[in-house]
Order: structure tokens, then sequence, then C-alpha cells
């Protein structure tokens, strides 16, 4: 025991000597100085790479001086002084940390990505110095044995908090702790890696097409694009890429079979078998995250990851998959065999390919429904989505937007708006809605600053940002977005109303810091207004004509919104099945990736395996993202939604007091309290999976 207290006292003294000598303050950098900016939002304009290091350099000292003085209290622990202060510790830190990581996926450069590969090491390593200082944990401990009359808020937090440090290797022995701080900060590092080999392998592939006659069948809008696309580069003729827009105008539209292959096999060989390869990376990856998780006395990676979520365990995960590929399966071999025959009746000879699916199935659904996407994205211009989604927040939550130019942005794209509720403001709205090099593909919310309450008892505002990959606008035409576009739009601004109208007092339970199997229940429940007439005629006006969508075509997007659901439901499973058995699996057992891979998901598998392709090096949910043994949340929380909107189809899609309830239960609430409790207490009871299957058509 006395041993340990001097070992304490010499880690508290180092620590104050380190902070003494760090502390002096870089001058001249916008990033660490106060922000006389409109709801202290960064200054964008202001910022340079060059101010990132030394800022970051700084802001980990000043956290590591906060940590100090917590562990300094003469006082015995209490809440207030230790668990709450770590709450409120690093807010520089988190501030920098929001502005660089959001911009690293948004609006990176080389040399931001070098920066990345020291910055986050660095992070690491001070996370580590937070969750293995034995003396900040005998506080949290002494706190969470002896908690004193909290409210649910503070008991929410203070659990979180004991788990974050035992969860982080607090309770190990001195020797691994030591193999805990390795694994992790070279995790950070491969993490970073696998991401920007992705996104510079998906660079390194576009195809310059000077002939018009391989491009038949692809639409006018899309060869607009590809055709400014050209032009910037300095050339003539048309240009694809692997940016989603791009990509997928190909694989749907584009009659040229070989084009479609071709675009093919480098969109889904990308960071596979080439100078960007992630298959090593995968490995070391996989085996750190077993290595930690047997560490922390963990079976394996996804024991370790499950303990905290809804799901809780393995079996609950594979029993929904494995409920849900029961009933998609035989539903989902009948619809490729439709379309097979589908496409034999066109002149197509021999068995389907994966380049061949989008490209029917198009086809097939237009034949079927009288109705594509080329049809429906008249209706769909972006200004207009944008006021059909704005207005729907503001009949079901009473939320005013407002745009303005008087806050920075980081990018000439993107849009601000400051966003009121019952004339309160309540947050500041990003929204990035376009392709770029310096952007990764995907869509996604995130936050340069969450919600919560100051020291002093103020309500800190969110800054929340929408990034996205939609379809740009052209010297012919606005943009125009296709129906699965307006439903991601819809997705992620579920996310951003989670982190808006979060109303907690802790940062560390703010908006979507909700177990992963939760937080996806807001973005997909908004889904469901995307295909209701109420909504639709809000906003769905023709671009050229102002003519609102005709009551047919809405008839007809409620019609196809199941078309090949089962095929679509067995494809999620693909990703949820294949990201579990990564994490399940012994990783000195795994001796080929392919194969590997091949024979997690072959019982989902529709169509034909191509060789020279791999899902797995282009997985970034799982190996550069916070999805590792959480990609089944998409489908858990699909559970949810479609039972939670059953009850808006029950009461009325605009029903006040149930959109009430919701915002009051659920998206006000964070993560103050267990995800089911707040599930209960806005639908009156547990979820069903009656409602799922249901919508979906896999049920009767």
């Amino acid at each position: 025991m006395k041993k340990n207290l001097i070992i304490t006292s010499v880690l508290i003294i180092m620590s104050l000597t380190i902070n003494a000598q760090k502390m002096e303050k870089p001058a001249n950098n916008p990033l660490i100085e106060t922000w006389d900016t409109p709801y202290q939002t960064p200054p964008f304009e202001k910022i340079k790479e060059e101010h990132y290091m030394p800022a970051f350099k700084y802001a980990i000292a000043v956290a590591e001086d906060e940590l100090y003085r917590i562990k300094a209290v003469k006082t015995l622990p209490n809440f207030e002084n230790t668990i709450a202060a770590l709450d409120r510790s690093g807010k520089l830190l988190g501030d920098i940390s929001g502005i660089f990581f959001n911009l690293l996926e948004a609006n990176t450069s080389p040399e931001m990505q070098k920066l990345a590969q020291e910055i986050s090491p660095a992070l690491t390593e001070f996370s580590n110095k937070i969750y293995l200082d034995p003396a900040l944990f005998n506080r949290v401990e002494a706190v969470y044995k002896h908690p004193g009359d909290l409210t649910k808020e503070q008991k929410m937090l203070l659990e979180k908090t004991y788990k974050a440090f035992i969860r982080s290797g607090a309770k190990l022995s001195e020797n691994d702790k030591e193999k805990y701080r390795e694994y992790s900060m070279r995790l950070s590092t491969l993490s970073l890696q696998f991401g920007e080999n992705v996104l510079n392998s998906t660079n390194s592939y576009s195809k310059l097409i000077t002939d018009k006659a391989q491009l038949s069948g692809i639409p006018d809008a899309a060869l607009s694009v590809a055709h400014e696309k050209a032009k910037a580069k300095g050339k003539e003729g048309w240009l694809f890429d692997l940016s989603m827009p791009s990509y997928l105008a190909v694989l749907t539209y584009a009659d040229n079979r070989e084009l479609r292959k071709e675009m093919f096999m480098h969109y889904n060989s990308r960071a596979f078998n080439n100078e960007y390869d992630n298959q090593k990376t995968i490995r070391e990856i996989l085996t750190l995250r077993d290595s930690t998780a047997k560490l922390l006395g963990y079976s394996n990676y996804a024991a370790y990851v499950l303990e905290e979520r809804m799901a809780e365990n393995t079996k609950n995960v594979y029993n929904l998959e494995n409920e849900l590929l029961e009933h998609a399966m035989p539903i989902a071999q009948k619809e490729m065999k439709d379309l097979q025959k589908y496409a034999q009746g066109l002149g197509f000879k021999g068995q389907l390919q994966r380049w061949d699916f989008a490209y029917y199935s198009e086809k097939y659904k237009t034949s079927l429904f009288n109705v594509n996407d080329e049809m429906l994205k008249p209706y769909f211009q972006l200004e207009n989505v944008i006021t059909g989604v704005f207005g729907l927040a503001t009949d079901l939550f009473n939320l005013k937007f407002v745009p303005t130019d008087k806050i920075q942005v980081y990018h000439p794209d993107v849009k601000v708006y400051e966003v009121y509720r019952e004339e309160q403001f309540i947050a500041v709205l990003y929204l990035d809605f376009h392709p770029r090099d310096s952007k990764r593909g995907g869509a996604w919310m995130t936050a340069f600053r969450e919600q919560h309450f100051d020291k002093d008892g103020n309500d800190v505002r969110p800054l929340v940002s929408l990034v996205m990959n939609f379809t740009p606008s052209t010297a012919d035409a606005p943009s125009l977005l296709t129906f699965d576009e307006v439903r991601t739009f819809m997705h992620e601004f579920g996310h951003s109303l989670h982190g808006m109208l979060s109303e907690v007092r802790y940062t560390s339970l703010a908006g979507t810091s909700v177990p992963r199997d939760f937080v996806e229940l807001p973005s997909q429940l908004l889904e469901n207004w995307s295909t209701e007439s109420e909504f639709l005629n809000k906003f769905a006006f023709h671009y050229k004509t102002g003519e609102p969508i005709p009551a047919e075509l809405i008839k007809k997007i409620k019609d196809f919104d199941n078309f090949q659901a089962a095929y679509a439901c067995c494809r999620q499973l693909t990703y949820g099945l294949l990201d579990m058995m990564w994490h399940t699996t012994d990783p000195t057992q795994i001796k080929d990736i392919v194969a590997q891979e091949r024979q997690a998901i072959k019982k989902t598998e529709l169509l034909p395996t191509v060789d020279g392709t791999c899902i797995s090096t282009a997985f970034s949910h799982i190996f550069a993202g916070g999805y590792a043994a959480g990609y089944y949340g998409y489908k858990w929380a699909e559970v949810l939604d479609a039972d939670a909107f059953s009850l808006f189809q029950e009461k009325g899609i605009y029903n006040k007091e149930v959109a009430e309830s919701y915002r009051k239960n659920i998206l006000s609430k964070g993560g103050t309290e267990k995800a089911m409790d707040l599930y209960v207490r806005f639908r009156g009871r547990e979820p069903k999976i009656d409602a799922l299957l249901i919508r979906t058509g896999l049920k009767k």
C-alpha cells in the first residue's frame, strides 16, 4: 500500500513538472484563442494547417493540468469534484479535435493526413494517461462505491465513467497496462491508415470517355456532371470516377456492359491488391482488437463491444440476423429468379453478374411500376428538399431554420443555419452536400461541439454538421436528387435532430452519445416520412414547371418502396454477418482475407462471387469508423424504427402529442438513461419485430 502511494505521488509530481514545461501558450493561433464569433463557432477562415500541431500540444498540456487539479483536491472524492470535473475537463482539446477530425473526413489534404498520423497516437496516449492513472481511478471508484444522493443523469454519468475506466484497463496489472497502451496506440494509427487507403484508392481511378456512343443509356444529367468533371481537369469528353453519384450512374444506366464491369471491378477492389492494399492492415487491426479484448477478460472483441449495447451479446445479434435471413432469403431468391427471367426477356444471355444487377433492376422496376429515378428527380431539387425536410422538423418539433452568412465555413459548398425552437436558439447546423476529392465517400452526421451545461450553469448549444455526397448541379440543371438521396438526407437529418434537440447537463451523455444499436433509431425513423403523400406534397415540385408531384407518382413510390426489399435485407445482413465474423474469429486462424470473407457471407449471397474483389478492404464502418462488432445495429434499430413509426401511423404522422413524446423521451435525453427504458417510455412497451417484417413485405 505504501509503495502504491509513493508511485502515485511521483506520478503527480511528474505530471505537474511536465505541465509547467508545456503550458506556454502559442502566439497568434486561432485554435486556442477565445472565438469572438457567433455562438463561438470555429473561425475556419483563420485556421491553417500549421496551427494544428502547436494547438494540440498546448491543449493536451492544459487538459493534463486539469487532471492534475482533480487528483490534487484535498477533500474526499464526490460526484462534483471527480465525475463532473472529469466530464468538464479537456474542453479545449475537444474543440480542437472536433475541428481537425471533422475536416480530416470532409475537407482533407495530404498534409492533414500526415498530421493525423502524429496527432491520433498523441490523443490515444493522452486517453491512456487518464484511464490508466491509478490516482484518478481511485477517486472514480471511491465515488462509485459511495455515490451519495444523485439524479438519474448523474447516476448514468457515474456508471459510464466507472465502466470507461474498467473497460480501458484501469484494473490491469502494470505489465498488462503497458500492453494495453501499446495495442491502443497502434490501433489509433491503423484505423487512420485504413481510411486513408480507401480514400486514396477511390481517388486513384477515373475513366475519361471521348466517344459518347459508349455512354448510351446514361441520363443527360449524369452526363452533364461527367462533362464538367472532364472540363475541370482540362480535358474533353466525359469523366467518371468512383464517387457515388458517378459510380451509380454507370452501374444503373450504362448500356455498355464492359464499362459497367470495369467500374464495378475498380469500386469493389478499392484498397485490395494494389498500392493501397488494406489486407495487412485488417489482419493487424483484428489481432490487436482481439488481444485487447482478451487482456480485459473477454472471449473476443465482439463480446467486449456488445456488453455496452442494447443487444448485450453475440447470441442476441445472431438471433436477430438469422430470424431476418430466414424470412428474407426465400423471397430474395424468388426476386432474383424474376429478375433473371426479365433480363432474359430483353435478350440477356447467361447468368446475371454483380455489374448487371442495378442495370436490370432499374429497368425491371420501371416496367413494373412505370417509374424510375429519372422521372422522380425533377421533383427533388435540392433546395426544395431542404425546405421539405426543414418543414417536417417544424411541423413535428416547432423548429425554425434561419440561413446565415455570418458564420464561417470550412468550404464554399457548405451552407449554415441558425436553428430555433419556440423562438429559442438551439443549434447551428452546417450542411455539406456534394462530392469532392478532399471528402470521403458516404454520408454522416457529426458535431463540432456537443450540447452541455458549462460550470456556470449555462446551456451551451451544439454545432451540428451533415456531410453527404449528392448529385451536384451543372450548367444545365440544379442539383436534382435521386429518391435514395432524399432518403439519405432524411436519415442523416434524423441524426442531427438527436444532436440539436439534446437537453442534458453533461457532454459525455449529450445527443448521439447512446449505444450504437440505438443511435440509428432517430435517423431511420425519419426515413419513414419519405414515402408519405402528406409530406411529399409540401415540397416536391417540378424544378421547371413548379407543378406538384402527381398523386400517381407518389403512389408508385409507395408501391416500389418494397421492390426487392428481401434482396436489400440480405445485402444488409451480409455486412452485419461479415462484421460479426471478423470480431468473433481467432485472428490466428485467418489465413486468407477473401476466403474468410466469402465463407462468412455465403448464406446471404444471391449473385456469383467475383474474383479480384473484396468487401472488407473498403469496409470503413468497421475498420476506420465506430461500428466494429456493431454493424448489426442498423437492422436492430430498424426493428425499433418500424415499431416506433407504427405509433405515428396509428395516431397520425404529424400528431403533435406523439412527436412531443418522441422528442421528450428520446431525442432530448441523449444517453442519460438506458436505451430500452427510453424507448418503452415513448412506445409504452418493448419493441416488436412484426412491424418491420410487415413493412418490408417479409410477412403478411
